[in-house]
């Protein structure tokens, strides 16, 4: 039986004219511009990737690597915080001049009121301040209690009350002072030393004695100054 080739596939056929090389001319330029196309795009992804870690690294500054305690699994030694120093001679001197300010030789006789209750209310306040003070007129917002309180430790209770009261908006507050029944005599000791040590507290505006629910004669309720 004759051998018989086997037939030519259209690429390997002879190019027949100059119309057909320059076709394949125009093939092989199209995917040579594809080829740098390509390469031309990965270059510059490459470019814009290495810019975007040096920008990083410019922004974070230089990076040290972590000593081992710092890693995962290891605990923290953490050194306890140092208490915060104590003013100890601030809070001194601040008694002291507490102390010297409320003095005990102080006359109260001529700045109290006539009526039976002595009441007080500094210059400049109309007499009904000490009328809505009786009445109830203002809510009272705290109280200090002094009963059993030697003169020194209710003379800096009083003007650290006062102190704080003032300080914290307060507007009403009442002072127990006591009727003096357990006392020598059967003499109300602070009464009249409390009156005196308001009176010089400049924060005070007005007080008078509470009404009998409030304490009555053992009790003072006092106005003071807005803050």
């Amino acid at each position: 039986m004759p051998h018989r080739s086997a037939p030519k596939r259209p690429q390997d056929a002879p190019l027949k004219d100059l119309k057909d090389l320059r076709a394949v001319k125009r093939q092989i330029e199209a995917r040579a511009r594809l080829e740098q196309e390509r390469v031309a795009a990965q270059l510059a992804e490459a470019a814009k990737a290495k810019a975007g870690k040096e920008l990083f690294a410019r922004a974070i500054g230089p990076v040290k690597a972590l000593p081992a305690k710092h890693l995962p699994g290891h605990k923290a030694s953490l050194k306890a915080a140092a208490p915060a120093p104590i003013a100890a001679q601030q809070q001194r001197d601040e008694l002291a001049v507490m102390r010297e300010a409320l003095s005990d030789e102080f006359d109260v006789e001529s700045l109290l009121g006539t009526d039976e209750a002595l009441s007080f209310r500094r210059p400049g306040m109309g007499p009904d301040v000490a009328r809505k003070l009786r009445r109830g007129d203002w809510r009272i917002q705290g109280q200090l209690d002094l009963h059993g309180l030697r003169r020194e430790d209710a003379r800096q209770a009083l003007g650290q009350f006062i102190k704080d009261a003032h300080g914290a908006g307060l507007r009403c507050v009442r002072v127990v002072h006591g009727k003096g029944l357990g006392s020598p005599g059967k003499t109300p000791v602070l009464k009249g030393r409390v009156q005196g040590w308001l009176i010089q507290k400049q924060e005070v505006l007005a007080f008078v004695q509470a009404r009998p629910a409030e304490g009555g004669a053992g009790a003072l309720v006092v106005l003071l100054a807005q803050g």
